[in-house]
């Protein structure tokens, strides 16, 4: 089972490299914002593998107050650039 977990580490890892340059190189703001998103939830799920890995349960509800904390950022973000990107 450790072959799972460290397979899934790599792919999210790679995942994360590959956000981390659209965060860097993305064009709009939009696409920052959503590459950050992507990032954050990345992580979460990282998060989660750790939990899967070492049968800890006791950060689950760590890992879903952070992300509907990030979502709901990301879509009063979305909606702020949007307003912004109209009023220009």
């Amino acid at each position: 089972m450790s072959t799972v977990f460290a397979i899934t580490l790599a792919m999210l890892c790679v995942a994360g490299l590959l956000t981390l340059l659209r965060l860097l190189r993305g064009p709009s703001t939009l696409d920052r914002i959503a590459a950050l998103d992507v990032f954050v939830v990345l992580i979460v799920a990282a998060a989660a593998v750790y939990v899967a890995i070492y049968r800890d349960s006791s950060n689950i509800p760590l890992l879903v107050a952070v992300a509907l904390i990030i979502f709901v950022g990301s879509v009063t973000a979305a909606r702020l650039v949007e307003r912004w990107e109209r009023h220009r």
